[in-house]
């Protein structure tokens, strides 16, 4: 849990490990860049209000519009034009391009369904979280229930312990708990 005396008063970072997530950075030497979407940057500020976050958070990148996935992110337009922009392989191409673009360590890319309607035959809930890091990428398929600042925030929380998962787990699947 968050230490109040760490930023607390942020509610973005209120009940996740962001705090957790900027110190196992820190200490492994590693820094983070966010390629975002249905998140329009939520992830980013929530690890940015946890004082001492710039020591380890390059940027990020808003990619909401599916042109800028590929003109910001580098999201492949074959990739846009067959799995569209609600797809893991967007998803992964999202965080590759943030890590990259940034020049960061990690690249976190989400992409997803907040609502209130499906889109591309995706139900609504549906979240693809990328994460691509030293020696490893790979791809997570959310199924978020409730509205959409609860989907978005929801996505948020996952990515920050996912990530924080792997940067304690030196950065591999096959160590990571």
């Amino acid at each position: 849990m968050t230490d109040p005396s760490q930023g607390a008063t942020d509610p973005l970072i209120a009940d996740v490990p962001a705090a957790d997530l900027v110190r196992a950075l820190e200490a492994a030497g590693q820094t983070v860049a966010t390629a975002e979407s249905l998140t329009a940057g939520l992830l980013a500020a929530t690890i940015a209000g946890v004082p001492g976050a710039s020591v380890v958070l390059r940027g990020g990148l808003v990619v909401y519009a599916t042109d800028l996935k590929h003109s910001l992110a580098g999201v492949s337009d074959e990739v846009l034009a067959t799995e569209g922009p609600v797809a893991a392989s967007t998803a992964e191409q999202l965080a590759v391009g943030a890590r990259i673009r940034c020049g960061a360590d990690w690249g976190v890319g989400l992409t997803g369904v907040a609502g209130p309607d499906a889109q591309g035959g995706h139900p609504v809930g549906t979240v693809f979280l990328g994460l691509a890091g030293p020696g490893h990428t790979e791809v997570v398929r959310l199924k978020l229930d409730g509205d959409r600042w609860t989907i978005r925030i929801g996505a948020t929380h996952t990515a920050i312990r996912e990530l924080l998962r792997y940067v304690r787990a030196g950065g591999t699947s096959d160590s990571a708990p």
